[in-house]
């Protein structure tokens, strides 16, 4: 088994399109299909279902597909790693965040990693932090900036970053406005607004109201922090989020949420087992120690 017929069957699965793939890999479109063939004949199986329109995977190939995202990856560690010892940082630093993460200004810390390694190629994918952290697991991001609810498996290791409250963000005539506080009973009734169950905000949310065996129905949900706050301007619901959220929006009302821990989101940065983690990835994380973020 080669490694280019891997890299090809990763990149025919990714675009789901033999033609997108062989033009992304700069090759011919009838060596791109030979070596997928090659990878096939020699695995005894399909792995992709053609149709004139695009292919998808066999079981085979979502498999396969796992495996080879893992090997590729340690391939590039490797390489890496190499050119570590050679005195130069060079390759791909591979991160995921969440939106709006709290604890890390990931702009200025790319900026600054960029400063000390202009040779590595940043690329940076938004993401929820279910997502976020299947990717790190599979080889696809080196690292991530994530939220963490306490019962999440831990598949990963991870770095604990910050951790904040709960607030309540309303509208100033909203009548939960005139409140110094909320308690989270008396939230049952009300119109949410929230982000997808992905994210890792919502994630500890719905945990929250979970552990306090109070039912409540996002009405409105949302994939961008704005979004949320635009509504919340609207008066069209209210929205349970961490503390610093508040400084996104002023002229809405924030609350403390009474009937949660102190500590209810937890921030951290998501890594592979310590074999597995590219120079990048260690140089970004000494780099957020060093500075803080």
């Amino acid at each position: 088994m080669e490694l280019r017929h891997l890299q090809h069957f990763v990149a025919v699965a990714e675009d789901q399109h033999f033609t997108r793939a062989a033009e992304r890999l700069m090759v011919s479109q009838s060596g791109l299909s030979a070596s997928v063939r090659a990878l096939e004949k020699e695995l005894g199986t399909p792995l992709f279902v053609r149709t004139t329109r695009r292919v998808t995977l066999t079981g085979a190939g979502r498999a396969l597909l796992t495996e080879a995202e893992r090997i590729l990856a340690q391939v590039r560690a490797a390489h890496e790693a190499v050119a570590a010892v050679q005195g130069v940082l060079r390759g791909t630093l591979a991160l995921g965040t969440e939106q709006c993460i709290a604890g890390v200004d990931v702009a200025g810390l790319l900026a600054a990693f960029r400063r000390r390694h202009p040779d590595v190629e940043i690329r940076l994918r938004q993401a929820g932090s279910g997502a976020l952290t299947e990717e790190v697991a599979a080889g696809r991001l080196d690292l991530a900036f994530a939220y963490r609810t306490r019962g999440d498996i831990d598949q990963l290791r991870s770095v604990a970053l910050t951790g904040e409250p709960a607030i309540v963000l309303c509208h100033p005539g909203h009548p939960l406005a005139a409140a110094a506080a909320v308690a989270v009973e008396e939230l049952g009734g009300e119109v949410f607004v929230d982000f997808h169950p992905d994210w890792g905000p919502r994630r500890t949310t719905d945990a929250a109201f979970a552990a306090a065996d109070v039912r409540r129905t996002v009405a409105l949900e949302v994939n961008d922090v704005h979004s949320l706050l635009d509504l919340v301007g609207e008066n069209l619901g209210v929205a349970v989020v961490p503390r610093h959220f508040r400084h996104k929006r002023p002229s809405l009302t924030a609350l403390p949420l009474k009937g949660t821990d102190e500590t209810v989101y937890r921030t951290v940065a998501l890594l592979p087992p310590p074999e597995s983690m590219s120079p990048a990835a260690r140089a970004l994380m000494a780099l957020l120690e060093t500075d803080g973020g």
